[in-house]
């Protein structure tokens, strides 16, 4: 340690000398520089004009040089503490090529199971190719269109919105996840995918007749819960919700006006309807009506409409027969198309 010190001051010794001579140090203040050069070196020991001193403690480069290195070095320290280090979450493996050959050939294969629409097949191969390179968009969306086939639209709806958020221009991604939403009932969600994609691909005429479909069946459940919200037994929207049946209520709003009733087209049309398809029969043989009944001809009784009509199994056989004379909602999807990407 002390042959350090003494190198260390050998080297400053030599560069305040070095000063005096190349002019850093004003001639007037030589003299003080000096008388400084001979205390330190006396008080360390050190004398630089000793020739066995100087192959001792003499270094090979100056002193200055070796100050600028250290500052450089310490400058380097803290520009690299304070600098903020990328995020290692967002930073995506890079593949080699041959791994990026085995994706692809695993889409390929995929596509084909599609054409011989063995579905499961392809989602298995499209899972294949994306668990080697989890990035690529078209690998998901096509995996959506084989869900889809096989009617898991949950899942297709997931893997379309990776797809999506993977390469938002990708307009096929919209394409399948409108399908999906469409499947499970869910228009509009589906009229918004369908637009975000034809705003990407505005020829693409599978999209548009799929969106003015989607915006239909969404119209019509709005149209449909608005007159389901705003029916009540007996007012405006007609008897027990039925359609037609209006104005039935009696006098001061209790009880049912038979008259009315009897000259109202819509509950006769429904009323000849009902006996020409057997519901009739279906509901005079239930036991609880025909015994109902039994009892008002015993008594000698006219048959109290309002207590008919407010009888829970009359009006569920009743709303099952309008049921199915309307028909259910059997919407299908619009086609999806297909044909699998690149």
């Amino acid at each position: 340690m002390a042959d350090i010190k003494k190198r260390l001051v050998f080297s400053i010794l030599q560069f305040l000398q070095q000063s005096t001579k190349d002019g850093t140090i004003k001639e007037e203040d030589t003299e003080g520089v000096e008388v400084a050069v001979q205390c330190i070196g006396e008080a360390f020991g050190v004398n630089i004009e000793d020739l066995d001193q100087k192959a001792l403690y003499a270094t090979k480069a100056p002193l200055l040089s070796i100050f600028e290195v250290a500052v450089k070095t310490q400058e380097r320290i803290t520009k690299a503490s304070t600098t903020p280090k990328p995020s290692t979450t967002t930073t995506k493996t890079e593949l080699s090529e041959e791994q990026r050959k085995k994706a692809e050939e695993l889409k390929v294969a995929g596509n084909l199971k599609v054409a011989e629409k063995d579905y499961r097949a392809a989602v298995k191969l499209y899972g294949e190719a994306i668990a080697i390179n989890e990035n690529n968009a078209v690998y998901y969306a096509n995996r959506a269109a084989a869900y889809s086939q096989l009617g898991e639209h949950d899942k297709s709806i997931e893997d379309a919105m990776k797809s999506s958020q993977l390469d938002p221009s990708y307009s096929k991604a919209y394409s399948r996840l409108g399908h999906a939403y469409f499947s499970v009932g869910k228009y509009r969600e589906a009229a918004d995918a369908y637009e975000k994609g034809l705003s990407l691909d505005p020829n693409n005429s599978t999209m548009k007749t799929a969106l003015a479909t989607a915006q239909q069946k969404a119209n019509e459940l709005s149209n449909q819960g608005s007159s389901r919200s705003s029916s009540t037994p007996g007012g405006g929207a007609g008897l027990g919700g039925f359609p037609g049946l209006s104005g039935l209520g009696g006098a001061g709003g209790g009880g049912l006006d038979f008259a009315s009733m009897m000259n109202n087209p819509a509950l006769m049309d429904m009323a000849r309807q009902m006996m020409q398809s057997g519901a009739f029969n279906n509901i005079m043989n239930n036991p609880n009506v025909a015994e109902m009944a039994q009892n008002m001809m015993r008594e000698g009784q006219t048959p109290n409409i309002n207590e008919l009509m407010n009888n829970p199994e009359i009006m569920n056989m009743a709303r099952q027969f309008v049921n199915n004379q309307n028909g259910e909602d059997n919407a299908e999807a619009p086609s999806d198309d297909a044909q699998q990407n690149k």
